[in-house]
């Protein structure tokens, strides 16, 4: 299991997610960015702006995304 917090995948807050692989702590910080979305959070909801204007460009969601995941393999097991 590794550990990543909303900030790290993009968010705007310390909520920690721990999963075994990339896509499923990708999957629980969608989840989590869901719920803030329903509760209006503004500080996700600007993070989310940040993410939307990023998938305009499918290349550099792509590197985002990849960067990320690599982020997340460099990681020790908790």
């Amino acid at each position: 299991m590794r550990t990543m917090n909303c900030k790290q995948l993009g968010g705007a807050c310390e909520k920690e997610f721990q999963a075994s692989t990339f896509e499923e702590i990708a999957e629980m910080s969608k989840q989590h960015g869901m719920e803030m979305f329903k509760k209006k959070d503004e500080a996700h909801l600007e993070a989310m702006n940040k993410i939307q204007e990023l998938m305009k460009n499918p290349e550099a969601m792509k590197d985002w995304f990849e960067s990320k995941k690599k982020e997340f393999e460099a990681l020790s097991e908790d």
